[in-house]
């Protein structure tokens, strides 16, 4: 029986080989030093600088003193939360909010070279009210902005593995 399921297995994993496909793996970047310029208590500053200081082949500086060490500098225009009202019932309680994070970035050399442009990353949740339940709720606002920042981070990473650090000749 096992035989036969691995016969029936391996042409499936020669289709999969022979189309190129391959599992993720973890992204390369083209520099070895980045500046963080988020403020020291920032919670979506401090998941940057452990997502990428995690892959091992970047230093994050967040040192102004170090700044001059660093290849490549993150600028935090922007970030913003804001929660609004999107439901109301019958007697004018809040029932549903709508919770957003805006970040605005913008990541350029040392040299003041700009290698991505100011670009902004919108994330939103829609929160369910229950004044029952208003202590969970702010549990669950404060899981939901955790998710979006997460979000917010793995996007940010994506976009710095693509671009290219030196000088084109």
């Amino acid at each position: 029986m096992q035989r036969r399921t691995a016969l029936l297995l391996l042409p499936a994993a020669s289709l999969l080989g022979a189309c190129g496909f391959q599992l993720r793996q973890a992204p390369t970047y083209d520099f070895k030093t980045l500046y963080s310029g988020f403020s020291p208590n920032s919670s979506l500053g401090l998941q940057f600088r452990r997502a990428l200081g995690g892959t091992g082949s970047v230093v994050v500086i967040t040192d102004n003193k170090q700044i001059n060490d660093a290849d490549v500098l993150l600028d935090v225009v922007s970030d913003l939360r804001q929660k609004v009202v999107v439901g109301i019932n019958a007697s004018g309680q809040v029932r549903e909010f709508q919770l957003r994070l805006i970040f605005k970035f913008r990541l350029r050399r040392k040299d003041g070279t700009v290698l991505i442009p100011d670009t902004e990353i919108t994330q939103q949740r829609d929160l369910s009210f229950n004044e029952g339940a208003a202590l969970a709720k702010e549990s669950e606002e404060l899981l939901l902005y955790r998710d979006m920042e997460k979000d917010v981070v793995n996007q940010m990473l994506r976009r710095l593995s693509t671009i290219k650090v030196a000088n084109p000749a």
